[in-house]
């Protein structure tokens, strides 16, 4: 496996509203032990939709863990105007998705809804699997891509799941 899609909740969907939130630390411990998993087997693309929250927070962690291994960012957004309405500090997250190694736009703009569908076929026919923070009991719209994902017969799925999270803030140091 070469090319990881990174996806998952987004922060409002799970309670967070403040990038102050201590879960926020727990979540990217969680994903940094992983990141590092998925790299040391020989992952060297890990691919963004541009959303805010869970692929954010894990962006954050691909560049600092380019200081120790060899990898390439990607962002492939929905739409070229994806994000134009955020406000300033999410535009500079919206900012840092636009500075991955390869940006690319599938839409320039919403025109129907069969985009949404097509473009989550794009996105898994062009990764060899999903890294993907989500919960089949707490369900958002990131189950049409999920589900998408399942009928692959060999696309790759790990899930970070609420019972990670609550072991690693069992172990967690804060640092």
């Amino acid at each position: 496996m070469t090319s990881l899609l990174i996806t998952g909740y987004k922060a409002f969907e799970i309670g967070i509203l403040t990038e102050k939130d201590m879960r926020i630390n727990i979540i990217k411990e969680a994903a940094k032990r992983d990141l590092i998993r998925f790299l040391e087997d020989g992952v060297d693309w890990l691919v963004f939709m541009g959303n805010l929250g869970f692929e954010s927070w894990v962006l954050e962690l691909a560049n600092e863990l380019k200081k120790d291994y060899e990898f390439q960012t990607a962002t492939i957004f929905l739409f070229e105007n994806q994000g134009e309405n955020w406000n300033e500090v999410n535009q500079a997250k919206l900012a840092a998705f636009k500075q991955t190694d390869f940006v690319k736009y599938a839409y320039p703009t919403y025109q129907n809804p069969s985009q949404f569908r097509d473009y989550n076929q794009f996105i898994i026919q062009n990764t060899d699997g999903a890294y993907l923070f989500y919960d089949e009991e707490q369900e958002t719209k990131l189950k049409y891509l999920y589900q998408e994902m399942k009928k692959q017969e060999q696309y790759f799925i790990k899930k970070l799941t609420f019972d990670d999270l609550n072991e690693v803030s069992e172990n967690f140091s804060g640092n």
